[in-house]
């Protein structure tokens, strides 16, 4: 008897989903932005399934939906489509404006992260070189400190202000969360709605509005 192999890539996962609902999951081509929710579709659907675990399922879906092609497939008046390819819903201009937020962001990231690399690369610089870039460097702080210390006063005020207009948030107790409780997840320096779907422990699964899983903590979880 053929034993099956454990996928534990999230790789492997994706291909093994693209191969099981092809209406729904592709490896290349075009991409279809997926249901809210299906995760539990698919949790349903793969149950009894020794190959794909619920926590390697959940990992390989947050990466699918977090990559630049599946992003830039998030536009509004496209329609979402369940495990079998139907179409459910349409996507909205704030789910598409999030997708698109998110890809710039992702984006942005990686050009920096290359830039750093390049920098790295740079050949060592000669000694009348790198006086010359020192001397460059200096005219360049003497420039930046006189600009800073203009626009100093207008910053401060800026700052304060933007800091009494956010509204605090108010930490939730462990013991009040549930799976589909409203909260507020905090991501970066932008709390975002989010919707619980799945709680394991510390490990907290919510859903955003855009239709994205993720994994936080208690401690990024509001109300």
């Amino acid at each position: 008897m053929e034993t099956e192999i454990k996928r534990t890539s999230t790789k492997d996962i994706i291909a093994y989903l693209a191969e099981k609902f092809p209406q729904c999951f592709s490896i290349k081509g075009p991409v279809k932005p997926l249901k809210i929710g299906i995760f539990q579709d698919l949790a349903e659907k793969l149950d009894g399934d020794e190959t794909v675990s619920k926590t390697r399922l959940r990992q390989a879906l947050r990466h699918y939906t977090s990559s630049w092609r599946y992003l830039k497939s998030v536009k509004q008046g496209v329609f979402r489509v369940d495990i079998d390819g139907n179409e459910i819903a349409e996507i909205d201009e704030e789910q598409a404006n999030y997708a698109s937020k998110t890809l710039k962001e992702s984006q942005e990231k990686f050009g920096n992260k290359k830039a750093t690399d390049n920098d790295n690369k740079k050949p060592y610089k000669t000694k009348e070189g790198s006086k010359a870039s020192d001397n460059q460097k200096s005219h360049d702080k003497k420039r930046n400190a006189a600009k800073s210390a203009k626009f100093k006063t207008v910053k401060s005020v800026k700052s304060s202000t933007v800091k009494k207009d956010a509204a605090p948030l108010k930490p939730v107790e462990s013991a009040t969360i549930k799976v589909g409780s409203h909260v507020k997840v905090q991501l970066g320096n932008t709390p975002m709605n989010a919707t619980i779907t799945d709680i394991s422990g510390n490990d907290i699964s919510v859903q955003l509005d855009s239709g994205m899983v993720i994994k936080t903590q208690m401690q990024n979880i509001y109300s």
